[in-house]
């Protein structure tokens, strides 16, 4: 499946803040859990990559820093900053409301099975 440009462009600031929530990591490693993340789905490029890494450097959302690797070779670590954190629960919040109308609008999964929103909360007894 080709994920549309448009689509990839507007989730990348979100899921880039959301890696580095996990801990640091330097531009290699965050392509590779993308595409982890994405079970192949998403496959970015370093030219979408670090464009958007210093343009969220640039606004203070991410630190950086040059360190040698094992390998030798230096490699620019980021961070997420203290203001990348509220951002990114900022991005969570408004993205929490498109999926929620996502849901609303689209009740089929994407195999366009219907599923109950109500099924997995009945099961655990919690409704």
């Amino acid at each position: 499946m080709r994920i549309g440009k448009d689509l990839v462009a507007a989730a990348a600031t979100p899921v880039v803040l959301g890696i580095l929530a996990e801990g640091e990591s330097y531009g290699y490693a965050i392509l590779q859990r993308v595409t982890e993340l994405s079970g192949g789905e998403l496959e970015w490029s370093d030219g979408m990559l670090y464009p958007l890494l210093h343009r969220l450097e640039r606004l203070g959302h991410v630190e950086s820093e040059w360190r040698h690797s094992s390998a030798g070779r230096p490699r620019k670590h980021y961070r997420l900053s203290a203001q990348g954190a509220a951002a990114l629960a900022e991005q969570r919040k408004q993205w929490s409301v498109v999926g929620g109308v996502l849901d609303k609008v689209w009740p089929d999964g994407a195999d366009g099975e219907r599923r109950s929103r109500l099924a997995p909360r009945l099961a655990l007894g919690t409704e």
